[in-house]
């Protein structure tokens, strides 16, 4: 099978492109590289310089490259800078996204994996199962909840398969590919920076109502995450004029100094770190309910403890202290 990956460049589509080609599917990569990392771009895939939410430019890609199907990995993706430019977010993941939709319409492309979020989902209460209704509390959240929509209608009048994979917080990495963000906003490699001697980790908020006062998270591993898109990405196949939506993660959570213990424990050494007041919107307790994923999809975590999330990206970032710039 011929498949396209966006947004092939980052974190997560990098990955997902990694295991695709590893699994012997034909890969082609389009990134714009606005936040992507050109040495991310798995060897064995093809990669195609590009905006995904150009409908042209990606109608041209779908037939020069004979494409079956797609795994939408590409947009914005932080929620900070979404509440400040809601601009950015509904034109590059709404309005880019619709004219992903639209190319694929017209190179006769039918099946489509969605990267979505548990942004959706706003300030559910855990276990979080996927009939809660969306209630997202900032603009990311709501351009997955509307794209998701948009693959509602799409899948019923013009007979696309689309299944959106809502999932909670990503971690770890495979033996060549790690997180690279700018700015990076996420706890583990903001905790392994600090280590390798960057600004000490900010806690924010030590009074919530859970066992250790800091809040508790669900996490995926990264390569469970590719694996989750692969199967999908089969399983739309099946799914002519459907679009199915499952949350993936571990099904339990850590708190942010579970964390950071597990933390200090992999790499032998101290977090710097310092506490803040709490962040406004943050919930005490996030955690996704996998149950569906598992009767659906088959699908179950296989790296889901910390010592394997956090081992796996503390080698990489030992060997990229620099991330991708070096």
């Amino acid at each position: 099978m011929k498949v396209l990956v966006t947004g092939g460049a980052g974190y997560v589509g990098s990955v997902t492109a990694e295991r695709l080609v590893a699994d012997g599917y034909e890969t082609v990569v389009v990134d714009s590289f606005l936040k992507g990392h050109r040495d991310a771009v798995p060897a064995g895939a093809t990669l195609v310089d590009g905006d995904s939410g150009d409908a042209a430019f990606m109608e041209k890609v779908f037939v020069d490259h004979g494409i079956e199907a797609v795994i939408h990995c590409a947009g914005r993706s932080l929620v900070g800078e979404s509440m400040v430019e809601p601009a950015l977010y509904l034109g590059t993941n709404v309005a880019g996204g619709l004219n992903l939709l639209n190319a694929m319409r017209a190179a006769d492309v039918t099946r489509i994996v969605f990267s979505s979020s548990a942004a959706t989902y706003g300030l559910a209460p855990s276990p979080i199962v996927e009939d809660y209704p969306p209630k997202p509390v900032n603009p990311y959240g709501e351009s997955k909840r509307q794209l998701e929509g948009a693959l509602d209608w799409y899948t019923r009048a013009y007979g696309m398969s689309a299944m959106s994979l809502r999932y909670f917080n990503v971690a770890g990495a495979s033996d060549e590919l790690g997180e690279d963000h700018s700015p990076e906003t996420h706890l583990i490699p903001n905790m392994l920076k600090a280590v390798l001697g960057a600004d000490p980790l900010n806690i924010f908020g030590t009074d919530y109502d859970t066992p250790d006062g800091t809040c508790i998270r669900d996490y995926i591993h990264v390569l469970d995450l590719a694996d989750a898109h692969i199967t999908a990405l089969n399983m739309t196949g099946d799914l002519s004029g459907q679009h199915v939506v499952c949350n993936l993660g571990s099904g339990s959570g850590f708190s942010v100094l579970e964390v950071l213990r597990a933390g200090e424990a992999i790499t032998g050494r101290e977090v710097p770190h310092s506490f803040a007041p709490r962040r406004e919107g943050d919930p005490a307790v996030l955690v996704a309910s996998i149950d569906k994923a598992a009767d659906v999809m088959g699908w179950r975590p296989r790296r889901g403890s910390l010592d394997e999330m956090i081992g796996s990206a503390w080698r990489w970032h030992q060997a990229h202290p620099q991330g991708y710039r070096e």
